[in-house]
């Protein structure tokens, strides 16, 4: 897709989307995060959450990490399959991951993020590429794309935080 005379692939349009929406996100957080974000209490009534979700982060440092990996595992794998296939995989993840969420968090909360599309990613580069090693700060040293993929899922399994009134935000 051209832009201003730029070509943008997929990544970098899901990045920049992102991106915008966090920006927009600052101004009401509660009022989006709330109508926006995906809650099992509400599914039913909000469906489109199932979507919506994976464009909104709780956080700056959550915004930065997923776009960060998006960049460099999303790059290689739009470069290997495509485009088409590339989004195939990134939309499927988010909506699995969504629905894994559904079934297993508390009523009472509500998750934001891109980290199943984004976990669906790197699980396919692992796939295709199970001897790539990469370099995860603060860790030194080269290790296994799938342990790097188990680590951040650890990682990003913990991230939580107290969003307006006694509503629990999960970073997915």
């Amino acid at each position: 897709m051209k832009f201003f005379g730029y070509s943008f692939g997929a990544v970098e349009m899901l990045i920049s989307l992102n991106v915008i929406l966090f920006i927009v996100t600052i101004s009401e957080p509660e009022y989006l995060i709330s109508n926006f974000g995906l809650q099992p209490s509400s599914f039913f009534e909000r469906p489109w959450t199932l979507i919506t979700s994976m464009f909104l982060h709780a956080g700056i440092n959550h915004l930065f990490a997923n776009m960060l990996t998006l960049f460099f595992f999303g790059l290689y794998v739009e470069q290997l399959l495509g485009e088409r296939k590339f989004l195939e995989i990134y939309f499927l993840g988010g909506v699995v991951g969504s629905l894994f969420y559904l079934f297993l968090a508390p009523v009472n909360s509500i998750a934001v993020g891109a980290s199943g599309a984004i976990f669906a990613i790197g699980g396919t580069l692992a796939v295709l590429r199970p001897h790539l090693k990469v370099i995860v700060f603060p860790i030194p040293v080269p290790i296994s794309l799938w342990v790097s993929v188990i680590i951040g899922f650890i990682f990003l399994s913990s991230c939580q935080e107290l969003h307006g009134k006694d509503i629990w935000v999960a970073c997915l």
